[in-house]
């Protein structure tokens, strides 16, 4: 285990994590910690440099139209249908006073 992290990391990450942490809690994080750190090291060994960046795994395209009113405003057929209507709106029964 290359990385050892420090009893006063612990105590900030927990301030920051806002957790109060018992003695074996904060010896564990540190184990926990150290571990995850050792793994971060163990994958900055891989050679990337034929590795070409990415966002996702897989190609990802937005597919982008203009925004064109296609129905239009057809209150009349809206409304037509309707058991009751006033001023081209839907009259609806009061629901509070």
């Amino acid at each position: 285990m290359a990385n050892v992290i420090s009893d006063e990391t612990i105590e900030y990450v927990g301030i920051l994590a806002k957790l109060e942490l018992s003695a074996e809690e904060r010896e564990q994080a540190k184990k926990d910690m150290g571990s995850m750190l050792d793994y971060i090291d163990q994958l900055n060994e891989l050679d990337t440099s034929n590795v070409e960046p990415m966002s996702h795994v897989f190609p990802v395209k937005n597919v982008f139209r203009e925004d064109v009113v296609t129905n239009g405003d057809d209150r009349e057929a809206i409304t037509a249908n309707a058991p009751e209507k006033q001023n081209g709106s839907f009259v609806v029964p009061k629901t509070f006073d």
